[in-house]
């Protein structure tokens, strides 16, 4: 059975789902977009989307910094993506990537008389990362792009290129990912994923003006941290240093989810093995996104 898209204000079959070659998003990396995760409850036999608001209400701030008009509420970026979810009848975890996009055909990387357009793509999905086993990590020799530069608080397709060579010299060293430094040699996320360090039973992750992306993800660990393991979190600045003396680290993200770190530039955090905190985490997570929590079903949007 083929699969759908939403492209143009259509459900589209993803094999005719295509723009044109001279598109300004595509040459100029004009784009901002989301990543959501839809999870399967077995038992249930429904697919749950978490935090569908939350996603596109960042959307539309990500629009608003890239001179775009949203062309739909966030009720009604729900409706849709709920609606293309089930055209494609997914039963096991997907994946949702809503993009709003600079759609003329001209050359130069201005964003006014510029029209923007929107579409929306999925896949079956399971984990982008190996959640069960800690990650080996390094600090990346490349800088994370800074708010007045590319900001990273917007979702902007072009700056992930900044993630992609990240993401890639880790690889060809042999980790896993890395940890970002600002230019100022402050910690910031991972290549594309928010970071959390354990210190003395505290929750330790950057500030929001600390050059990151403000995730869903970072947003849903603190708040679950508090209230159902009773564990407090502090946004700061972190050197990086920091890192080799933490108790545990983990990343987190749609994407990530929550993902252990047991080592850092060679250096063993902890003894070595997945930490209690982060254990505890990823198994309350992994309950509350496939709706197996009543506190916080709320987050998780039926689509069947």
């Amino acid at each position: 059975m083929s699969e759908f898209y939403y492209l143009n204000g259509k459900f589209v079959e993803a094999e005719k789902a295509v723009i044109p070659v001279r598109t300004h998003a595509f040459l100029y990396g004009t784009a901002v977009f989301e990543g959501i995760r839809a999870y399967w409850n077995e038992e249930e036999k429904q697919l749950y989307a978490f935090r569908v608001p939350e996603h596109y209400e960042r959307l539309q701030r990500s629009a608003k910094i890239m001179f775009m008009e949203s062309p739909h509420s966030v009720d009604e970026y729900c409706d849709i993506t709920i609606k293309l979810l089930n055209k494609n009848n997914y039963r096991q975890d997907a994946y949702i990537r809503p993009t709003l996009y600079k759609s003329a055909q001209k050359v130069g990387p201005g964003l006014y008389d510029n029209e923007d357009s929107f579409m929306i793509v999925t896949n079956k999905m399971g984990d982008y990362i190996d959640t069960s086993k800690g990650l080996k990590v390094c600090v990346s020799s490349w800088r994370r792009n800074s708010d007045n530069a590319i900001p990273p608080r917007a979702k902007v397709a072009g700056a992930y290129a900044n993630a992609a060579l990240i993401k890639t010299d880790a690889h060809n060293a042999g980790f896993d990912d890395a940890v970002v430094l600002d230019e100022a040699g402050q910690v910031t996320e991972g290549s594309a994923m928010n970071l959390f360090l354990v210190e003395n039973g505290k929750l330790i992750t950057t500030a929001k003006t600390d050059n990151i992306l403000v995730g869903v993800t970072r947003n849903t660990i603190i708040e679950i941290a508090r209230d159902v393991l009773g564990i407090e979190t502090e946004e700061r600045a972190i050197d990086r240093t920091e890192l080799y003396i933490a108790d545990e680290a983990f990343y987190c993200g749609t994407g990530a989810q929550i993902s252990p770190i047991t080592s850092i530039d060679n250096r063993i955090l902890g003894d070595g093995k997945v930490g209690p905190v982060s254990k505890d985490l990823q198994k309350l997570y992994f309950d509350i996104v496939k709706g197996k929590v009543p506190k916080y079903k709320h987050w998780c949007m039926p689509v069947y």
